[in-house]
């Protein structure tokens, strides 16, 4: 690599094009390794209008605007029967039912946190930390640093502006990058700093020096040349494309990853299969699906979850929207997926059934689900995940 591509390849960087050629051999993990990624929900979403309780009455009588319709083949707004229970959103009929079909995503009701507070902000940092909750008054390290400690040739990253919490506290510098399509991003002072420490000593540390030296404001004609290197890259103006960068990057050099999705906290006008939460939701679902096509054989060693801090009210709200909530549905997608079912403990969706005559109960603590997760993917030892989450009971829900 010459001094002006290296120039050119940091500057891709700062305006989040898809990839950065010279990390491919710093940070390249063995082909055929598991990769995970998680998506963060952030907001709390809605997920009685994801995964449609269609059997209970009670689910019709709290939502008199919200509720979606049972199965019915004549209706195309209808809910997509899973099973005697279950429907799905029909705005991912498209995009991740094939995958039920085809037997690669599950979905596990009743999930969440043991945190009541129904705080965005508390709950998001107690599921990132992955600590008990004796061990919550503070947050310096989160759960997949310190799985990232645990596995060796499974290099991580966080597809986001600013590192998360989930990854911090890992004794090791994990590189961060938002792939949004920001003409004023560029690399703060800690990602310059790892940058240059990569390249310190080397023929290229000049070049890197005048690499992250570029101004904030890169000129028109070199921001068309560096679009047209990305060989006609469809731009970051949804969470699919997005995805499909992120899957350049799993599939090439890294193994662990972590994105975030904002928008879900829906108190208003929260619609059913239209408005803000269908909107999202289809968007989620071709963003999942266009991953999943961008791995290509690698699916086969993927695993994804999808998760967020808490649910949503399940009686909706005099503004035609849900409330903070407590329990949830986590996905869990990927190649070798044991899905196309719903998994977990579950109870009947009812009255009595409501944590404190208002939400779902959480059945399936994150924690223990995760815990479960991981040993199977990486065979991590009961002690190695203790490492991981202290104080967990890890479940083994097949999952994989």
């Amino acid at each position: 690599m010459n001094r002006r591509e290296f120039l050119l390849a940091a500057a891709s960087a700062a305006v989040a094009l898809p990839t950065l050629s010279f990390t491919g051999r710093l940070f390249a993990a063995p082909a055929n390794s598991p990769r995970f990624l998680l998506v963060f929900l952030r907001g709390g979403y809605d997920c009685n209008n994801l995964l449609v309780p269609y059997a209970s009455d009670f689910y019709y009588e709290s939502r008199p605007t919200l509720a979606i319709a049972r199965p019915d083949a004549s209706n195309p707004n209808s809910a997509i029967a899973l099973d005697a229970n279950w429907g799905l959103n029909p705005v991912l009929r498209d995009s991740i039912h094939p995958l039920w079909q085809k037997k690669q995503i599950a979905f596990v009701p009743f999930a969440g946190t043991d945190d009541l507070s129904r705080s965005h902000f508390e709950t998001q940092n107690n599921i990132e930390s992955g600590e008990p909750t004796a061990r919550r008054a503070s947050f310096r390290s989160g759960f997949l640093a310190r799985l990232s400690g645990q596995l060796t040739g499974a290099p991580a990253i966080a597809f986001t502006k600013n590192l998360p919490l989930s990854f911090q506290g890992a004794g090791k510098d994990i590189p961060n990058i938002s792939l949004k399509a920001d003409p004023k991003a560029q690399f703060n002072a800690r990602q310059a700093a790892i940058l240059s420490g990569m390249y310190k000593n080397t023929p290229l540390a000049a070049a890197t020096a005048d690499g992250l030296a570029l101004p904030a404001t890169i000129s028109d004609d070199l921001r068309n040349e560096m679009i047209k290197a990305s060989r006609g890259a469809p731009s970051a103006r949804s969470f699919a494309t997005e995805t499909q960068r992120i899957a350049t990057l799993m599939r090439d050099q890294y193994r662990l990853g972590f994105v975030d999705v904002g928008g879900w906290d829906t108190h208003v006008n929260q619609g059913s299969v239209t408005g803000g939460l269908a909107n999202n939701l289809r968007n989620l679902g071709e963003g999942l699906a266009a991953y999943a096509d961008a791995l290509g054989d690698e699916w086969a060693n993927t695993t994804v979850v999808v998760l967020s801090e808490f649910g949503r009210t399940f009686r909706e709200n005099g503004d035609k929207g849900t409330d903070h909530g407590h329990g949830t549905v986590h996905w869990v997608l990927g190649g070798k997926v044991n899905g196309g079912r719903i998994a977990g403990e579950q109870v009947a969706v009812a009255p009595s059934s409501l944590l404190q005559n208002r939400d779902y109960p959480v059945l399936t603590n994150y924690r223990d689900m995760l815990g479960g997760l991981f040993g199977r993917v990486w065979g991590l030892s009961p002690s190695r995940l203790q490492s991981v989450f202290p104080q967990a009971s890890p479940r083994d829900l097949q999952l994989v």
